[in-house]
């Protein structure tokens, strides 16, 4: 079965949404404000990273067919825990309950009374009313492409587009000077901050959900589900640089509304000053619908992967099982959970981004069993390392790894990649005439 542009338009649609969170909401008008009269530099880098990494994580798991196929390459074992790191950690652990708590921050709260602001069981009762609809939507992920491609997401663009051409009609002001390493070098800083987003982790997860619904909607040949996943991809990484751009835009017009210790504090200062009270309104319609539409693709993948893992407990039973304990974290211990997440985000993420570039490479590198162990093997026992060392031994030991070059930008991991790249084809080279060089994936 063939798609046609428009099938193809409605699938990139669905996979932006599922990327599009609170967190990609407020990272480009924080950049915009920092980098000032720097911002196209900085706004480069940080879609060469924010946007380039996770659509070459779509490619990567197109290219093998599937997140487990590419995982085996490394080894069984790895293939059989790495995805449960990842699935925990930026779902149930994370992102899922995260994505409950900003909705009500920014689309709920700011028009409560005071007293039912703050109070936990406001919090409790629209938790259980937003992760119970999107429990309920995720029963059929099949509908997923009419949700996201038909309704949320063009809703979704059409919003920011208000924003954007009110913003043209009525400017807010102009660029300043950039501030701290936006000065001197834009580019790079960008850079860093688009690694941040960790969404490359997210493009690894949702590669099941689109790969799921091109088979509902008949697509079953390999070559057609991985060209029609790459299409997603590059779409969808077209639909995020034009929104960062957008969003960059604004947050550097906008130091004349004063300096903000975040973007949302920064998108609120520009909603108010473009629609006035109405503003807060609009913003919040924006953060509801994009934490809705993250949270809907996280349950969904999440679900779809453990129902795989563990075929004992149903599909339909995953997703009610995470949205109970996304409620009850999101409710009960969210900042604790933080607490526990992001280090085992740090940990993986650096093995997430190795394993889309072996994956990228796999032809280079002729299926190199070796390269793929000696590569990964030498990132994650730097990750591991790295993560006792800031959890446990609060960084006693970060005068030993601050001898690696970019460790203080968080990307300390590029030397042990090359060592292990290194290290793994002579390896190959010493083995090449053993059996179980390649691998037959």
């Amino acid at each position: 079965m063939g798609f046609s542009a428009k099938h193809v338009v409605f699938i990139s649609f669905m996979l932006f949404s599922m990327f599009f969170g609170a967190g990609n909401l407020i990272f480009p008008p924080f950049l915009g404000q920092s980098a000032g009269d720097n911002l196209w530099l900085a706004l480069a880098g940080f879609i060469i990273s924010a946007v380039g990494l996770p659509i070459l994580g779509v490619i990567a798991v197109a290219k093998a067919g599937s997140l487990n196929a590419l995982n085996l390459r490394v080894h069984p074992v790895f293939a059989l825990l790495f995805p449960f790191f990842i699935y925990i950690a930026i779902g149930p652990g994370l992102a899922i309950p995260r994505a409950g708590s900003l909705a009500f921050e920014m689309g709920a709260a700011p028009f409560l009374p005071e007293n039912f602001a703050v109070s936990p069981i406001s919090l409790f009762v629209y938790s259980i009313l937003f992760f119970g609809l999107a429990a309920w939507l995720c029963m059929y992920p099949s509908k997923l492409i009419d949700l996201f491609g038909k309704c949320l997401t063009p809703i979704l663009l059409a919003l920011i587009a208000i924003i954007f051409v009110k913003s043209l009609i009525n400017p807010i002001g102009s660029f300043e000077s950039p501030k701290g390493n936006y000065r001197e070098n834009p580019l790079f800083q960008g850079i860093l901050e688009g690694y941040l987003t960790m969404d490359a982790l997210a493009a690894l997860a949702f590669g099941i959900v689109i790969a799921n619904t091109l088979a509902a909607q008949g697509v079953v040949d390999f070559k057609k589900k991985s060209q029609y996943m790459m299409y997603a991809g590059i779409g969808a990484g077209f639909l995020l640089t034009v929104i960062y751009l957008i969003l960059g835009y604004l947050g550097g017009a906008s130091s004349s509304l004063g300096e903000a210790e975040n973007g949302a504090i920064i998108l609120s200062n520009i909603m108010t000053f473009l629609f006035g009270q109405s503003g807060t309104l609009l913003l919040g319609i924006v953060f509801t619908i994009a934490c809705f539409c993250v949270s809907i693709g996280l349950i969904t993948s999440c679900s779809q992967f453990f129902s795989n893992a563990i075929p004992k407990i149903s599909y339909k039973l995953w997703v009610i099982i995470l949205a109970v304990v996304s409620t009850a974290i999101a409710n009960l211990g969210l900042t604790q959970i933080l607490q526990i997440s992001v280090p085992i985000l740090g940990m993986i993420y650096p093995i997430a981004i190795v394993l889309i570039c072996l994956g990228l490479m796999d032809d280079l590198i002729n299926k190199n069993r070796y390269i793929y162990i000696s590569v990964i093997g030498f990132v994650g026992a730097f990750s591991i390392l790295d993560t006792i060392n800031k959890v446990f031994l609060e960084n006693h030991l970060s005068g030993v790894f601050d001898i690696l070059p970019f460790y203080i930008e968080g990307i300390g991991w590029l030397i042990p990649a090359i060592v292990g790249l290194i290290f793994g084809y002579i390896l190959s080279w010493l083995k090449r005439d053993s059996p179980g060089t390649k691998t037959d994936l």
